[in-house]
């Protein structure tokens, strides 16, 4: 891995930009120079277990640290599993899967501090679980009966995004302020995260981001889970170079890690928090890994990708990589693999109890926290729309 130097700064070396347009074919080997996400790939954690080392990144974890991060991934690919079957019964409205992004959510969050701030879209459930929110929190939204079930200034952790990008912007603020504030300088510093997808890098809002956080050094790190697919465009459709070397453009690092592997993305997160939080920010960590399932319960990948390129990716996945390493460093036995099945289990009965007990809010609800104080505009539509809603409750239409 180069320096921050040469990431930001092409060296001597390297090939001048032109205007003549490269073949589809060049874009694609550009982009994916190989299947494991290309040479500067920062990878601790083979899809086969292997421990390997990197020159300028790693990372020291206890048997008890690992086995951690494991039930971490376990418990919340169930949330993600069990919050998808409920959508397919008709209990939530809508369900944003994270299957196969488990190591990039995890190893990000777990990186944070409890001071930090993060600033997701709609598919970060596993930074959720890492903030302390409930998985039972988000279910309540996606039903439709809450707009926000948890306390963001709590949990450190904003409410979920839906438009693409626009928490970007949400987090460079925020930063901006921490940074007005005096609260970076030192290790004792905070730092935020804005948590985005490969689709949300062609929206200005994210641009814009870029180079605010840019010219105020503002402590945050831009954190790019390239999953392969904006819903159903492929990223060659979207850049013609890598995602995280866009980062030089705006004047800071960009890095690439293997978004399946939570060693390494531990490492690289814990690393650019830390460049923030001293004064050396953003960064932008562009986590390779893949979508395993829908972009939502709305949409059907199989019009649009080929199975063996599923196939291809459950070779990697992120949490048997974890399980392999454990038995073989005999850090884990079968009873504490049986041990973490169960909680899965029974936390997936507890999801279940939950979202069937959820109660429908009032009609008035809608109107109720749209703004801090009262404003006559919004009384006056919600009197239009109550008056409205009660002729369908008296059976007069």
């Amino acid at each position: 891995m180069s320096s921050p130097e040469e990431w930001t700064h092409p060296g001597p070396d390297a090939v001048p930009a032109t205007g003549a347009a490269p073949t589809a074919e060049q874009v694609i080997a550009g982009l994916k120079a190989t299947d494991e996400g290309g040479s500067d790939l920062v990878q601790l954690l083979t899809p086969e277990g292997e421990r390997v080392h990197h020159p300028d990144f790693d990372v020291d974890v206890t048997a008890e640290e690992l086995r951690g991060l494991y039930r971490d991934m376990v418990l919340v690919r169930r949330v993600d599993r069990e919050a998808n079957a409920l959508q397919r019964k008709g209990e939530l409205g809508l369900w944003a899967p994270l299957l196969g992004q488990e190591a990039a959510q995890v190893g990000a969050g777990r990186a944070m501090r409890a001071r930090d701030m993060a600033f997701p879209s709609y598919r970060e459930h596993g930074v959720a679980w890492c903030r302390g929110v409930p998985p039972t929190d988000l279910l309540s939204m996606f039903r439709g009966t809450d707009q926000c079930g948890w306390d963001p200034v709590e949990h450190r952790f904003h409410p979920y995004t839906i438009v693409i990008g626009n928490q970007v912007l949400n987090a460079t603020g925020y930063a901006m302020g921490q940074r007005f504030d005096g609260a970076v300088g030192d290790d004792g510093g905070e730092a935020t995260m804005a948590f985005f997808g490969d689709g949300a890098t062609s929206q200005g809002d994210v641009h814009e981001g870029f180079v605010w956080a840019a010219v105020y050094d503002a402590p945050v790190v831009f954190f790019c889970q390239n999953n392969q697919w904006a819903i159903s465009e492929p990223t060659e459709r979207q850049s013609r170079l890598p995602l995280y070397q866009r980062a030089r453009g705006y004047g800071f690092p960009g890095i690439r890690v293997d978004g399946n592997d939570v060693l390494a993305t531990l490492a690289v997160t814990r690393w650019a928090l830390d460049q923030c939080r001293t004064g050396n920010g953003p960064v932008l960590i562009e986590a390779f890994t893949y979508r395993m399932d829908a972009h939502t319960t709305s949409d059907d990948p199989s019009r649009y990708r080929l199975s063996d390129e599923l196939e291809l990716w459950k070779l990697k996945d992120p949490i048997e990589r974890v399980k392999v390493h454990l038995v073989k460093q005999q850090w884990a036995d079968q009873e504490f693999f049986d041990q973490v099945e169960l909680e899965a289990e029974e936390l997936g009965a507890r999801l279940r109890e939950h979202c069937s007990s959820l109660e429908a809010p009032p009609a008035e609800r809608i109107f109720s926290q749209v703004y801090a104080e009262g404003s006559p505009v919004v009384d006056a539509q919600r009197e239009e729309f109550l008056s409205y809603h009660a002729g369908f409750l008296g059976g007069e239409r």
